[in-house]
């Protein structure tokens, strides 16, 4: 058996609101095991026979389409590359001199163009810097994620991104600890 941590985006947020026990019923009658919730904000973790991922996502994605009546985009993660993701630190010299910081990690359904890093770059801010790495974007804001003075409208007009959901470092690191690979 693989296993995965599902990170799904618009789960409990913008008014769409799902029981946890809902979301592990909907991933039960996928056939897979072991399902648990971390969090209500769309964490998933299980267990599943099948390593090909992307028709896991696709799966998911139906599945949950067809119970909840909206998309949910689906971002399929091992417990390694979690672990990998949580121990990864692009930022740990940038963070040394302010006394609040936020890195949020973005993580990317696939793997991004190769000039994602350069494309960011041009939206950093006194505050705010990127860091592109595998299939994922780490966002350090040197203040509260509200502070922050990207323009992400902007962004989200000119940068090639391809379908992202977004956690706190933090929840990152919590997942990796709670269920390390085995």
């Amino acid at each position: 058996m693989q296993q995965y941590i599902a990170f799904l985006r618009g789960i409990n947020v913008g008014g769409h609101r799902v029981k946890m026990t809902d979301l592990r019923a909907q991933f039960e009658e996928l056939g897979f095991t072991n399902v648990a919730t971390f969090i209500a904000s769309g964490n998933v973790i299980f267990e599943a026979a099948d390593a090909d991922t992307a028709r896991l996502q696709a799966q998911i994605e139906q599945q949950l389409q067809q119970a909840l009546g909206y998309t949910v985009a689906t971002f399929l993660r091992s417990r390694a590359e979690v672990a990998a993701i949580a121990a990864y630190e692009p930022f740990a010299q940038h963070t040394s001199d302010v006394d609040v910081y936020t890195v949020s990690i973005m993580l990317l359904a696939q793997t991004p163009p190769d000039d994602l890093h350069q494309q960011l770059a041009a939206f950093e801010t006194p505050l705010d810097a990127f860091h592109v790495h595998d299939r994922e974007i780490y966002w350090l804001c040197r203040a509260k994620t509200t502070e922050s003075l990207v323009d992400w409208a902007l962004v989200g007009k000119t940068v090639s991104l391809p379908p992202v959901t977004v956690r706190n470092a933090t929840t990152i690191r919590k997942l990796a600890a709670k269920y390390p690979p085995t």
